[in-house]
């Protein structure tokens, strides 16, 4: 069943209108979210968006580019002047988008505005990490303290215990959580270019797993091993940390650390290598 015949103009003129309200709704969704955002009146105008333009476009479809179906005679071969004016003006008819330049221009505007509404994602990336991953709260001087903030001194640990540090000013901080461990130092079998790093004994480690990631707080004292226990990766402290157990497969980053006249401690740097999993090396 055909639908009744609407007045060309009108209907031109409600697309146009339809259009309108997708680049208005866009634009008004964007501003929203940049205003703080608003979860239920940004589905709304997502929805009035496209639903102001799915509608515009049906109705653009069916009533402003009607294509009748026409039987064409059979005739004589001939070229008659009355046809061929006919059929020249047909073809230089405009039809369907091209038909009317201000649904064409109300269209651009209407995907302009969808354009705006659709960039709200991107922007909810936030800002690039940066160098953030890389680096940790150590710094050069900056003194060894426990989750309190008091200062560790060397005679709080024993030989063969450890104690869990932060850098002075941020105590707590997830990703500079370091075990200061005391060992008999003749039994260190540290690279060379690190054995300073470990005064009297006293070595520190990152207490984030390179696995996965989870807190390396278990160590056995009788064999001077680390142990991560979300899945079981284990590391020899003597030998700088190196994995000899489990699925890390690196070494737990070593904090360059100095013994002070008043037996506490300070640190000489951040870690020479990101601390926790290694994402940053899978394709090196």
């Amino acid at each position: 069943m055909s639908r009744p015949p609407v007045g060309r103009s009108r209907v031109e003129w409600l697309v146009a209108g339809l259009f309108g309200v997708t680049a208005l709704a866009g634009v008004g969704l964007l501003l929203v979210y940049v205003l703080g955002g608003q979860t239920q009146v940004e589905g709304v105008l997502l929805a009035i968006a496209l639903g102001s333009l799915g509608v515009g476009i049906v109705l653009w479809a069916q009533d402003l580019m009607v294509t009748p179906v026409v039987v064409e005679e059979r005739h004589p071969y001939g070229s008659d002047p009355v046809i061929a004016a006919d059929l020249d003006a047909t073809l230089d008819e405009e039809a369907g988008f091209t038909r009317r330049r201000l649904l064409v221009g109300m269209l651009l505007t209407a995907l302009a505005g969808l354009a705006a509404a659709l960039a709200i994602p991107v922007l909810s990336l936030g800002p690039a990490p940066g160098r953030e991953l890389f680096t940790t709260a150590w710094r050069p001087g900056k003194r060894l303290v426990g989750a309190d903030g008091t200062p560790i001194r060397a005679t709080d640990i024993p030989i063969d215990s450890l104690v869990t540090v932060f850098p002075e000013g941020d105590p707590g901080s997830a990703d500079s959580q370091t075990l200061l461990i005391r060992v008999p130092p003749g039994l260190l079998r540290l690279d060379p270019s690190r054995a300073s790093w470990a005064p009297e004994g006293y070595v520190a480690y990152s207490k984030i797993c390179t696995h996965a990631g989870c807190p390396v707080g278990l160590y056995r004292a009788s064999e001077r091993k680390l142990i991560c226990p979300c899945h079981q990766s284990t590391f020899d402290v003597l030998t700088g940390a190196m994995p000899v157990f489990g699925p890390a497969a690196r070494a737990l980053p070593q904090l360059p650390i100095r013994l002070q006249p008043d037996g506490t401690f300070v640190a000489d740097g951040d870690f020479p290598e990101p601390v926790g999993p290694s994402f940053w090396n899978e394709t090196s």
